[in-house]
């Protein structure tokens, strides 16, 4: 299982980080261990002084495939969640001024939270899919499918030009503005729509 995330997928979060807006979509990974196993406590990391949630849409791939043409990628993911791509941004911050890859700051031991999945053709407009982020009961991150530079088959076929995609694979579709840092005793709630798919503690 491969986990794959996509950056500055959402202008107005490019813009409050300072980034540039990307002409193609920004592919990283984090390892499968990088995945928060159900019923598994969330410990804030020791390397960090910095630590940052990032409220995401999550695919999950349903068939194997290489170089996917657009129209096609539908048929490969079958399910949608919310989840959170948790950053280390001081140590990032301090990698891309050396001008250093991200892992250190992106893919470390349960860094990528998965809520509960919803099937995709239970999802009314798969072109407006809007989800939120809480944070101690009150919101800090919304956003909306519709307002992706790259949509779902855009990078499920970005994706499948580099790597071959499996079943059982996610893919972390970009997160809006409004990323903002957490600490211990934080509680996190991410919604699809209105339905809460996760909560959790920053212990």
């Amino acid at each position: 299982m491969k986990i794959f995330c996509v950056g500055r997928n959402y202008v107005a979060h490019a813009q409050e980080l300072g980034n540039d807006i990307p002409e193609e979509p920004i592919i990283f990974m984090k390892p499968k261990s990088a995945l928060l196993q159900a019923h598994t406590p969330f410990y804030y990391p020791e390397f960090t002084n910095e630590l940052h949630y990032e409220c995401e849409l999550v695919l999950r791939i349903s068939k194997n495939g290489k170089y996917i043409q657009d129209r096609f990628a539908s048929k490969y993911y079958d399910a949608i969640s919310v989840g959170i791509d948790f950053t280390a941004r001081d140590i990032q911050n301090d990698l891309k001024e050396k001008g250093l890859p991200w892992e250190k700051a992106k893919a470390w031991d349960n860094s990528a939270i998965v809520g509960k999945w919803v099937p995709i053709p239970s999802i009314k407009n798969k072109k407006d899919i809007k989800f939120h982020l809480h944070k101690n009961k009150e919101l800090v991150q919304k956003g909306s499918s519709s307002l992706m530079l790259n949509n779902f088959d855009q990078i499920v076929s970005y994706i499948s030009n580099y790597f071959s995609i499996n079943i059982g694979d996610l893919i972390f579709t970009g997160t809006p503005a409004g990323v903002g840092e957490c600490v211990v005793g934080d509680e996190l709630e991410g919604y699809l729509e209105d339905e809460r798919l996760f909560e959790m503690e920053v212990k």
